[in-house]
């Protein structure tokens, strides 16, 4: 389905997606046309999902992130879907994912302050029903933040 060749384009993509294809071509040691032909098929098969730019969240006003773990106070059939709906809803948070274990979401926050995040905290994460418990906890330092995965088919 997908070779060595795939998983170079995928690397080299994930460095630049503003590569100029023949500097691509040249890199993954292949010709032009097949390296465009496998660039489109990775993203029909959904494989590339979108090309986007990644912002350096301080330099645009979001210099915090909170770490927020949430325990809902049952796992009825609506409870989690109205949780995950309305927090699709909020442009602060920027991951949820549902977890198995002693928590049920883990949310990713950004704000500009820890004020920001109060106000988040109590008029927009509280009120959601079903929501039991919440534990924050503000990141200080970041020492590794990547969306590059380390492709090899």
């Amino acid at each position: 389905m997908y070779d060595d060749l795939d998983a170079k384009i995928l690397n080299e993509l994930q460095e630049d997606a503003r590569i100029p294809l023949v500097d691509l071509a040249e890199k993954v040691a292949s010709s032009r046309s097949a390296v465009w032909r496998r660039i489109q098929k990775l993203e029909q098969d959904g494989v590339i999902e979108r090309h986007t730019v990644i912002l350096n969240p301080e330099k645009v006003g979001l210099g915090v992130m909170v770490i927020a773990q949430v325990k809902m106070q049952a796992h009825t059939r609506d409870s989690l879907p109205l949780f995950i709906e309305k927090v699709r809803q909020f442009d602060e948070v920027v991951e949820c994912h549902t977890l198995m274990g002693d928590v049920d979401f883990f949310l990713k926050i950004r704000v500009k302050d820890v004020q920001a995040y109060e106000d988040f905290f109590w008029n927009k994460l509280s009120p959601i029903e079903g929501v039991r418990e919440i534990s924050s906890s503000i990141a200080l330092t970041n020492w590794k933040n990547t969306t590059k995965f380390n492709v090899s088919l």
